[in-house]
This record gives structure tokens, C-alpha cells and sequence, in this order.
């Protein structure tokens, strides 16, 4: 066995030793610390070798953790420009109303947050007044990806600058009177505030990244200079256990993102208690970011501490603090000072002498208040060193006490995440320590008063002044008055209306072959953003690669393995394409940014992003929420979809059912066409909704999915007559009838409408043919190429029947006069056309593919599920034969002649 004592072998010991005298004296001289000063000076002076290496630029594996101290010594600190009290009392008004606010809002019962702003307000502050640049400043101002449970300070600032009053913030939560404000950042609630949705928790650090990526696309790719906008991400220590907060880490660092911050807000607790309460979560994080390449800044300690680190010559004080976990410190933050000198000081006969040294107010001073989170100078210089460094990504790592200020009742106790409000006599104990002058008397009927100096107040003055100096107020979102996109020519989409011949086509096929002449428009072509999570060669995408180029801010550093090939793997800086590896999550992101460009940039960019439809709405539907509180408008397609088309995959890669999940998201416009003509005609239609002139009425901020198929079958031409686009755009129209199809059926034979989506299109045809060559039934067949939207349509017109307003639903009006049942068939779940059942007036039925995926043929898929043509055919007869129009036995007689 194995001495786990021993000294083992290391990468090092396979390298040639050139003079192993000269090794085995520094080794010789680490010994001799360690006997002589004790592994701790031994440790550290191997710290400082390292970090002087890493200075010098010498490769060598960095340190992970450093000292659990301030990264920035208080000698290095630079002044803050500015007031300071000035900005303090600013900070106090805005500490005040955003407790007061939650708490006045408490008595409806609407919830809110207190403590966690209370924590951050100066990591706020501090920005705000020195560094967040506004929309009027260079490029497109700064994005702030705000804190989502820290937005009643946010409101409480922008009341105190003027923007909103007090009914606004007396309606915080209460939005259905239309004065409101929502509880978190949500831009589709408040558009002229929030640019960026960060609840849910996660997506707020992950989209950062991916803006701040996307910002050096922008400008690489010559769309618009906006190398001087600076992403800044707020988060919570806690927040950062979401497997998307450090999803991305690695990109940002690789990609060098130096225009991007992360200030994370320690304050050691989450909704139910300690982060870590057995370990300590900065150091944790210090060692997850500085592993994954970013610049990290601690800021840990306030001013209070600077004495006893003076006094701690023997390294016992930083060794302590290093040990003691993070629910312990929280327990001090609530102890007398008589405990703390016992379990912190009394551990370390060194600690024991410094503490006789401090006064009980000192040890409590420190131990209670003072953090590097809570002082404007702390903070000031940890900003500033994060937007100087180059070369990496940073984040601040910032320790704060949550209920800070709030009282004794709050500061640090476990539950304070879920505490809605203060006593009027906590109020006043706030007023008194923040210093405002708020009097007793106003507080009318036990009720805590909102506080405002004065619009023309010193205080407001400087505010403003400040926000001006930066740029104008933030946050903000600008809504541009954008001229309508071109359209592009009409060449690319007519292209499809003659069918494809004898030629078979996938639908995904088709939708590549339709971005290629898209992206071929001098008007338009520059502006669409493909996205692809590393299929793009499944997808059919790879000719896209050495005309467009695949964006890499390095370029192509290398001679590509495929470069004498056609269709060659080509990257560039300025490279149209974002391939972006094995992440949904990324690409979503991708998706986020490009599609709310039109926003933040006051550039319109057109995105779509394909990727596998069972891993889009089933893994990332969450960004998808996200993506539609951001008022993001592109395309998202998922291809190879279908229960039964993706043959072979199975289980895990068989969707039957992202269109329902996409009729949820109220943002999303889902279609299933069947064919080459219909994608053209819908993505024509979301071009113009979106990107160029919205009808009356119309939301241009949606976004439009679409599965598209990997299986190659006929693609027929687009039928001729009125109001076939109208159809495909709305969700239904009749595709043929059995006369049209050529089936000639008897003058009194018995009809079915059958009602096909996307490939099951395919299988009702051929049903249409065996019904009346072998059953001398007459079938119509329709395309629903929207579901969801038919469905929509029918609930607009219920609601105005409520208002007194005669509507018909467009199913309704599509199927007016049609003869016989309804049956609907599709490759998803059979809840995906029974969502229109109700207002459908024939008798429905439906089938579809319920249950788990499985790896087989199409043919048996589609079989196993009941929803290939003969089964298609055996449905519409049993139909029928309820109905008395066909005889009950044909029912049998089929089920047996087609083997079922």
C-alpha cells in the first residue's frame, strides 16, 4: 500500500534536473524557514515567491487562494473623487425609502426584500457616482446586470433623482393599476429602467458574460465601436451555486474580456441560512475564478481592521481568520464583545495578547460593522483597479454584513431574506444612526414616511451632476426610434413557391438554404447572426463556415486541417458565425444579447439559432422566459425535431412535445410547417413584424420558433389561391381536397377533415389516399402550421366576447362550411392540437406521439405510436363509424388489413 505520507512523484521529476545542486539549496533553505520561523513563515514566503513569478510574467501554475485579507493594501488605496459625505447622505435617503417602501407595501402582502440591498448599498453607490456610464456616453453607456432582490434600492435611487414618486413606489408589486413597479428587474414591466432581466438567479451572471462577448462581436465585426461600454454584473454570494453562474467563467477568460466585472456580494447567506456554513465561500470563489483565469480582488475588511492588522506580527491574526468558517462569523456579528475575545482571540496565544490591546467598542467595531463592502473608499478602489486591469475579466469579491443598518433584528440572522418590514421604533433607530431628518411626527398613524431632501437639494443636485458627468441616468433602456429594416428581396423567398421537384428536401435543409440567400442581402445580409452549438454540420451548416467565417476575437491562429477542402473550418475576428461548443445555455445567451441589440445598442441585429429541438425548450426554457421579459425578437429553430423523424436516437433525443412548452411563453410565436414555401412565407412575415413594419396592434418584440425536420421528403409547390399566406402566418389552410388531389370520390361518399402539422403532413396524404382508394372516403387535408397561434387567435376573440365585441376565431372561420369530422394528427403529444379542440364546431379528434422516444425506424416509430397513414386511416374510419356514415366492421377490417 501506498504511504500517503510519502512524498510524491510530480510532473516536475520528468524533467531534466540542470543543476541539482543549486535545487536541492532552495530546498535546503525552505527546511531552515520552516525549523527556524515554523511552516507559516515557510508558507507564506512561498506565497509571495509565487505571486513575485506570476508579476514577472514567469509560467508558473498561479496561486488559487491568497491571505484572507483585502487584495488592495490601504496604502494603495487612491482617494475618491467626489464628496464623500455628500454621496453618504445620498446613500442614507436611498438605505431609508427602500426599507420604507417594502415595508409600507408589507400590509398588502405583496413581499419584498429589505436585506439584501441594505448590504449592497454602497457597492451600488459607489458606481453610480464614479462609474457606470449612462446612455449618452461613449459607444452605448454601460449594462448593468442589477442584483434582481436589491431592486427596491435601485427604485429608491431613482426616486431620489427624480424619476419616480411617491405613488410609484407605493404601488412597488401592485402593477395591475398601471402605476406599478415589478418586483425585480423586468423590462417587458418597467422599459425605460430595466435593460436586463437577473431573476431567475444564474442567468443574471451567464447573460453578462455573453454581453459582454457579444459587445467585441459588434464592434470586431464593424457593426458599431463599442469598446468603451463596460458590463458590470451584480450577484449574491448564494446565487452563485446556479450551475449557469460559473458556466461560462472559462469563455470569458479566454476570450479575455476585460470590459466585464462581476461584483459579488458576500454577505455569506442565502435564503435559509450561511452560504458555506462550514467553509468560507470567498475563498471558495477566489479559487474557482482565479482557476478559470479571471483577475480576482477581495475586498474584504473596512478601515476598522487596518489596527489589527498592524498589530499582527506574527501572522496569527490573518491565520485565524483564514480557519474560521463562515457561519461562525456570522454568530460574532451578533455576539458581545466578551464572546468574541473568547472564541475567535482565545484560540492563539499570540491572538490573546493582541486582544488586550482593544477596547470592547474596537472588537465590536470590527466584528459587527466593519466590512471592505460597507466603505465608498474600499469599494472606489476595487472599481477602479477592475476597469484599469486588461487582459481578463474581474471580480470583486465584496464582504458585507446583510441587513446592514437595518438593526439588530436583521444583521446577519438567518431569516432576514424572508423579513418584509421594520417596527416604526427600528425606523427610528435607522433615522438616528443614518442621521436624517426625519421627525417623529411624521410618522402619521404608526405609517413610516418616505424621505426626500428636496428636488433642488444639495443632495439631488450632485446626484444628478454625477449621473450627467457619466452619462445620463442609469440604469436606463433606450428605446430607439430605428428606421424599419429593408425587407429583403423577394427572390429569396419566391424561390420556394415551385416546390422542389423530384428532389427530396428536409425542412431544416430548407431553412439553411433560405439563411443562405438571407444573409446574401447587401441591405440586411450583415445583420443576421447565426448561432449553433457545434452541430452546424448536422444541421447542413457548414458551407456557411468560409464565406461567413466563424467570430473568434484571435482569428484563425492555425492551418486549418480541412483548408484545401470547399467548404474549409474558417475563423475570423470579424467571422458572422457564433459556434459556440456543446452549451444550449451559451448559445441562448448568444441569442439574448443579439436579439435586444436593437436596445442596448440601438442596433438592430437579426438572430437565429438552430439547434436540436429536444434540447431547447426541455433544457434551456428558462432563458427563454428571459429572452422574452427582455423583449428579444429572432428566430429559434429546432431542428431535427419530431418524436418519431429523428430515426434512431431515441429516448433522449425524440421531442414530441417543445411546441407545448413553447405555448406557454406568451413571447413566442411557435410554428411546425411542413413545408419549403411555408417557412419562407413565415419567416418573411417575422421579418417584417419584427425588424420592419408592424401591423396596428402587433408586438414587435416577440421572438418566432420553428421545428424544422432532418427528414428528406417531397417538397410540393406552394398552391395556388387567395389567402394562402394568410393561412400559414395565422395557422391553418386547406392544403387540397380529395377532388384536388385527384382522388375523384363518389358523389355521397362520407368526408373527414384531416388536420396535419410539420412531417405528419406526410403520413395524413398518403391517409387521404388509402381512405378513398381503399374505404371510398373523401379526405380534405389542411397544414396547421401553428397550433398555438390558432389557439391564441380563439382566446382574443373569447376575451372580447366578454367586452361585448363580436369575434370569430380564425380556426373557426378556416373550417366554416368543411363537411364531416375533424381529425388532427402531428408528431408531438396529442396536447399539442388539442389546443384548439374547443373551438373547433365539426367533431375533433386527434392523434399523436404520447409517451417516451425510442430508437427504431421511422416506419416503426411511427407505427409504435399510431401515427403512421394507416393508423391515420383506421382513426378517421372509426370516426366516421361513430358517426353512422361508414359501417362499424370497416373499422375492424382495416385494423387488420394494415396489421394493427
Amino acid at each position: 500500500m501506498t504511504d500517503p505520507n510519502a512524498i510524491q512523484p510530480s510532473a516536475l521529476d520528468q524533467l531534466p534536473d540542470r543543476d541539482p545542486e543549486e535545487t536541492a539549496e532552495w530546498q535546503a533553505s525552505l527546511d531552515a524557514v520552516a525549523k527556524a520561523a515554523g511552516p507559516h513563515r515557510a508558507a507564506y514566503l512561498m506565497r509571495r515567491t509565487l505571486e513575485r513569478a506570476e508579476a514577472g510574467g514567469i509560467a508558473l501554475p498561479k496561486l488559487l487562494e491568497t491571505d484572507y485579507v483585502n487584495t488592495i493594501p490601504t496604502a494603495a488605496e487612491p482617494s475618491v473623487p467626489g464628496d464623500e459625505e455628500m454621496e453618504r447622505k445620498i446613500t442614507a435617503w436611498n438605505r431609508w425609502n427602500a426599507a420604507a417602501m417594502v415595508t409600507r407595501g408589507s400590509k398588502y402582502g405583496v413581499g419584498g426584500h429589505i436585506a439584501t440591498f441594505a448590504s449592497a448599498a454602497w457597492l451600488y453607490e459607489t458606481g453610480f457616482n464614479h462609474f457606470f456610464k449612462g446612455k449618452e456616453a461613449d459607444g452605448s453607456g454601460d449594462q448593468l446586470y442589477i442584483q434582481g432582490h436589491a431592486s427596491p434600492g435601485i427604485y429608491a435611487r431613482a426616486f431620489l433623482d427624480g424619476r419616480l414618486n411617491e405613488t410609484h413606489l407605493d404601488n412597488f408589486r401592485q402593477e395591475a393599476g398601471g402605476n406599478g413597479l415589478p418586483s425585480y428587474p423586468h423590462p417587458r414591466r418597467l422599459p425605460w429602467l430595466w435593460e436586463f432581466p437577473t431573476v431567475s438567479m444564474g442567468l443574471g451572471p451567464l447573460s453578462a458574460i455573453y454581453q459582454a462577448r457579444f459587445n467585441r462581436y459588434l464592434t470586431n465585426r464593424g457593426i458599431k465601436d463599442v469598446s468603451a461600454s463596460h458590463v458590470w454584473a451584480f450577484l449574491g454570494d448564494g446565487e452563485m451555486d446556479e450551475p449557469e453562474s460559473t458556466a461560462a467563467l472559462a469563455l470569458a477568460a479566454r476570450e479575455e474580456l476585460d470590459n466585464l466585472t462581476f461584483v459579488i456580494n458576500c454577505n455569506l447567506q442565502r435564503l435559509d441560512g450561511p452560504v458555506r456554513a462550514n467553509f468560507k465561500i470567498v475563498q471558495e470563489l477566489e479559487a474557482q475564478f482565479r482557476g478559470a483565469g479571471w483577475n480576482v480582488i477581495k475586498t474584504l475588511w473596512g478601515s476598522a481592521w487596518d489596527e489589527l492588522f498592524q498589530l499582527d506580527t506574527t501572522g496569527a491574526l490573518v491565520r485565524r481568520l483564514r480557519e474560521v468558517p463562515d457561519a461562525q462569523v456570522q454568530t460574532y456579528q451578533t455576539r458581545d464583545a466578551a464572546y468574541i475575545r473568547e472564541d475567535f482571540f482565545g484560540k492563539d496565544p499570540a491572538l490573546v495578547e493582541m486582544a488586550k490591546l482593544l477596547s470592547d467598542d474596537k472588537i465590536l467595531e470590527c466584528f459587527h460593522l466593519s466590512r471592505g463592502g460597507h466603505e465608498a473608499r474600499k469599494v472606489y478602489a476595487a472599481y477602479k483597479a477592475a476597469v484599469e486591469f486588461k487582459g481578463a475579466p474581474t471580480v470583486i469579491l465584496a464582504q458585507t454584513v446583510k441587513g446592514h443598518t437595518l438593526g439588530e433584528g436583521f444583521a446577519s440572522k438567518n431569516a432576514n431574506h424572508q423579513m418584509k418590514k421594520l417596527t416604526v421604533d427600528e425606523f427610528k433607530t435607522m433615522r438616528d444612526l443614518l442621521e436624517l431628518p426625519i421627525k417623529d411626527s411624521d410618522f402619521v398613524d404608526g405609517v413610516v414616511p418616505y424621505g426626500h431632501p428636496g428636488a433642488d437639494s444639495p443632495e439631488v443636485r450632485y446626484l444628478q451632476e454625477r449621473r450627467a458627468a457619466l452619462g445620463g441616468p442609469a440604469p436606463a433602456r433606450r428605446t430607439h426610434a430605428l428606421a424599419p429594416l429593408p425587407a429583403p428581396a423577394e427572390k429569396a423567398f419566391a424561390s420556394f413557391d415551385k416546390g422542389s421537384g423530384s428532389q427530396n428536401v428536409a425542412t431544416t435543409m430548407a431553412f439553411v438554404r433560405l439563411v443562405k440567400d438571407l444573409v446574401r442581402d447587401k441591405e440586411t445580409g450583415k445583420r443576421w447572426v447565426p448561432i449553433v452549438p457545434d452541430e452546424a454540420r448536422t444541421f447542413g451548416m457548414e458551407s456557411l463556415f468560409p464565406s461567413l467565417g466563424i467570430y473568434s476575437p484571435k482569428g484563425q491562429t492555425y492551418e486549418p486541417v480541412d483548408r484545401d477542402q470547399l467548404m474549409y473550418y474558417k475563423e475570423a475576428r470579424n467571422g458572422q458565425i457564433l459556434n459556440e461548443g456543446i452549451t444550449e445555455a451559451g448559445s441562448m445567451a448568444d441569442f439574448i444579447a443579439a436579439s435586444t441589440s436593437y436596445a442596448t445598442h440601438g442596433e438592430a441585429m437579426i438572430p437565429f439559432y438552430i439547434f436540436y429541438s429536444m434540447f431547447g425548450w426541455q433544457r434551456t426554457a428558462d432563458q427563454m422566459w428571459q429572452l422574452g421579459d427582455q423583449l428579444g425578437r429572432g428566430f429559434l429553430v429546432g431542428a431535427t425535431a419530431g418524436r418519431t423523424t429523428l430515426t434512431g436516437e431515441g429516448l433522449q433525443h425524440a421531442d414530441g412535445h417543445s411546441p407545448v412548452i413553447a405555448a406557454t411563453n406568451p413571447a413566442a410565436l411557435t410554428y411546425d410547417p411542413a413545408f419549403a414555401y411555408e417557412i419562407a412565407v413565415i419567416v418573411k412575415d417575422g421579418l417584417r413584424r419584427m425588424y420592419g413594419e408592424a401591423a396596428p396592434g402587433e408586438d414587435p418584440n416577440v421572438f418566432y420558433y420553428l421545428t424544422v425536420y432532418n427528414e428528406p421528403l417531397p417538397q410540393p409547390a406552394k398552391p395556388a389561391g387567395l389567402g394562402i399566406d394568410e393561412g400559414i402566418v395565422k395557422g391553418l389552410y386547406r392544403f387540397n381536397t380529395a377532388e384536388s388531389a385527384g382522388l375523384t370520390p363518389a358523389a355521397n361518399a362520407p368526408r373527414i377533415q384531416l388536420l396535419g402539422s410539420g412531417t405528419a403532413i406526410h403520413w395524413t396524404l398518403e391517409a387521404q389516399k388509402l381512405l378513398a382508394e381503399d374505404w371510398g372516403v373523401a379526405a380534405d387535408v389542411w397544414s396547421a402550421t401553428s397550433w398555438s397561434e390558432l389557439r391564441r387567435d380563439a382566446l382574443e376573440a373569447d376575451a372580447a366576447l366578454l367586452r361585448g365585441e363580436e369575434r370569430v376565431p380564425f380556426v373557426r372561420q378556416a373550417l366554416q362550411g368543411a363537411e364531416g369530422p375533424v381529425l388532427a394528427v402531428s408528431d408531438y403529444m396529442r396536447q399539442v392540437p388539442d389546443q384548439i379542440a374547443q373551438w373547433v364546431e365539426q367533431d375533433w379528434s386527434s392523434l399523436g406521439a404520447d409517451g417516451f422516444g425510442l430508437s427504431d425506424t421511422r416506419e416503426a416509430a411511427r407505427r409504435h405510436f399510431g401515427v403512421d397513414a394507416q393508423s391515420v386511416v383506421v382513426a378517421a374510419l372509426a370516426q366516421l363509424a361513430r358517426r353512422g356514415e361508414v359501417k362499424a366492421t370497416a373499422v375492424k377490417e382495416a385494423r387488420e388489413k394494415y396489421g394493427l
